[in-house]
This record gives C-alpha cells, structure tokens and sequence, in this order.
C-alpha cells in the first residue's frame, strides 16, 4: 500500500506537525527518525486514523478513505487482552469470520515464527516486556496487513529480542510485500532494517532519502543527527 500525505497540520498550543508532501513506498520498509517532539508520533497516529488532522490529507493508494481493515498499529505500550495468548492472536481473525480450523493453524504458525509457541496458553497480562512486544507483533501481523505501522516496535528490549522482531519483519516485508512505517530513536535499527528514511524535525521533514542516501547526506541538520548533536 503506497501512502502519501499532503500539506498536512496539527497544531496544539502550537503547531507540531507542518508537512507538504510526503510518501512512503509500497512494500517497503520507512523508519522515522527525528528528536523528542519532532512530531513522529503524531504523524504515524493521523497515518493510523487514531489522531485526527487539523488539514491536509492523507491518501491510501491514492484514496482517501482509509482501508482500516486491511492496516494496523502497534504502539510502544503493547496494548494485550486480559486473555490467553492464543485468544489474543485469534482475535484479528475472529472479528474477520475466518474459520477455527485456519484461525488455530495461522496462530501456530504466526507463533511460531516470533518463537511464542510455549506461551500460547498463558495469560498476555503475565508476560515479560519483550514476550508482550512479541506477541503485540505477532497479532498485528496474523491477519497480514498491507500496512503496518509501528511505534517504537524495540524499545526497552533485549538485544536477542530486538533481532527476533527485525528478523520478523524484514520476512514478512519480503514475503508479504507489507508497506511498514516505524518510529525509531536507533538509528542501528533504522539502518539494519529500513529502505528508506525520513528525518522530521520541528514537526517538519528535513530530509526523505534511501537509506544509503540519508546516511551520506551533507545536509548540516541531517549530519547533526547522525552524530548525535541537538537539533535545535
């Protein structure tokens, strides 16, 4: 699913988000970089439908109704039922009236390749921060969205996990041709696993480039970025 966003604002007390024109690639993997504030949380919520714009639009394959049934977003706080992890997973293709016996075998495979498989039967509210980030994913991606959107889909995690999720990923991009927009602050993980950047700052878009592009890029706020410095 290719996403373009057009003289696109939201303002609070004041305006954080100021963007002309911007679009994320189908079947490709956009990471979203930029300091606290920046504005990235908020453009991935009004991508999401979960935060409405103050104007400008947002097109999804060039329409402007959002397809929520084939999209979805997984937050920085996994948001679990209180419920089996298998009732969780079940659930996305429960409300879409696909049969148990493919429901059971979609839920063991998508278990099993995010290696979950052992935690099935427990309750999604017992789990550790990195068996929920999982299993938060492993929902999200059951039902095999054309977009997904992440929020910090790594943060506060393990390194083994980390690889777990962008090894997760960066599969099921290739295999399914999933368009996937994630916030990240690693720019280790932007770097390992995006095909293409974005650097927002001050609700603005400061550069939009290939991955190899951004990281060679002379523009003096990008390399400030890059090198840990402030934007100011």
């Amino acid at each position: 699913m290719r996403v373009e966003v057009r003289d696109l604002r939201k303002s609070y007390d004041k305006e954080v988000l100021n963007i002309k024109e911007l679009s994320f690639k189908e079947g490709r993997i956009t990471a979203i970089v930029g300091p606290n504030g920046s504005g990235k949380s908020t453009l991935l919520n009004i991508i999401a439908t979960t935060l409405n714009k103050d104007e400008g639009e947002v097109l999804y394959d060039q329409k402007a109704k959002a397809p929520l049934s084939q999209m979805t977003i997984v937050f920085q706080k996994p948001y679990l039922f209180d419920a089996s992890v298998r009732s969780n997973l079940s659930y996305p293709l429960k409300i879409r009236h696909i049969p148990k016996e493919t429901i059971e075998k979609e839920v063991q495979k998508i278990a099993a390749s995010l290696n979950i498989t052992d935690l099935l039967k427990k309750n999604a509210h017992d789990l550790s921060i990195g068996e929920k980030a999982k299993v938060s994913l492993a929902r999200a991606l059951i039902f095999k969205p054309e977009l997904l959107l992440l929020d910090e889909p790594c943060a506060s995690l393990d390194p083994f996990t980390t690889s777990e999720i962008e090894k997760t990923l960066g599969f099921i991009n290739q295999k399914e041709k999933t368009t996937i927009i994630l916030i990240t602050h690693d720019l280790g993980e932007a770097k390992r696993i995006a095909d293409e950047m974005v650097l927002l700052n001050k609700g603005r878009v400061v550069s939009k480039n290939s991955k190899e592009a951004f990281f060679k890029d002379e523009d003096p706020l990008v390399k400030k970025f890059i090198n840990g410095e402030l934007l100011i």
